[in-house]
């Protein structure tokens, strides 16, 4: 079984399209929830993200990860598949 993946989006914004496009070249399963126009969503995801409400909001194992660039590091630093292979607990 996989990691628990969930990205909060908008979908023209170009940082969730590149945090998702990066998923997807490591063949990760992702639960998208897209926030557009969502006041109710985004007060959920900045719940979930200490406070955070710029867009990607990244999730694994419901850890919260960061965003785009947040996610992007981890994988130059070689950290981004361990967490990914971890199974939700």
């Amino acid at each position: 079984m996989a990691a628990n993946v969930e990205i909060y989006t908008w979908s023209t914004c170009p940082y969730c399209i590149r945090a998702k496009a990066l998923l997807e070249r490591k063949g990760v399963k992702f639960t998208e929830y897209c926030i557009d126009g969502d006041e109710v969503g985004r007060k959920k995801m900045a719940q979930r993200a200490n406070g955070g409400r710029s867009l990607p909001q990244i999730f694994i194992n419901n850890q919260h990860i960061g965003g785009c660039d947040d996610i992007h590091a981890l994988d130059a630093k070689g950290s981004l598949d361990s967490l990914l292979q971890q199974t939700a607990g």
